[in-house]
């Protein structure tokens, strides 16, 4: 009885992990970049990883495969799944890997943001990309670039 009442809370648990107009850091451990992010109605890190490839690779801020049109679109607002391959390997500024089964209310805040470093992938893998709330729209906007610090500690301008 008790594996089928936490199956019955299971989408209730993840409804109440949604987080909506969220500041999230990125920070790219390869060129040292990091990027201001503001994400909406994303209910697992599935969506989020996708919709950050399709900002940050798509977008032309980092190199790597980008994902396709629809790979995106059914991670924001269209109906359906499709299968895609991980751009990043999600990970706390711990060094912890924040696994994409996981809510993006697993990413620590660090100063009022949630804060994650994206590094390369461990290995190739397809995933599904998609919603795990089909009628929830999810979102994830770039607000700006965050310069990578000069070695001396300094930021270009200060």
């Amino acid at each position: 009885m008790r594996e089928a009442s936490e199956d019955a809370f299971k989408c209730l648990h993840h409804a109440l992990l949604v987080l909506d107009d969220e500041p999230l850091i990125a920070l790219d451990r390869a060129t040292g970049t990091g990027f201001a992010l503001r994400m909406s109605g994303l209910g697992d890190n599935f969506p989020l990883h996708t919709l950050l490839a399709d900002v940050l690779i798509g977008g032309g801020h980092l190199p790597g495969r980008a994902p396709s049109a629809e790979e995106a679109a059914v991670c924001r607002d269209q109906p359906g799944q499709v299968h895609t391959t991980g751009s990043f390997n999600l990970v706390a500024p711990t060094g912890a890997w924040l696994w994409n089964e996981g809510a993006p209310a697993d990413i620590p805040v660090v100063d009022g943001a949630r804060l994650l470093v994206l590094e390369p992938p461990p290995c190739q893998r397809s995933r599904p990309a998609g919603r795990f709330f089909p009628h929830m729209t999810g979102d994830l906007v770039l607000e700006r670039l965050l310069a990578p610090k000069r070695p001396g500690g300094c930021s270009p301008g200060a």
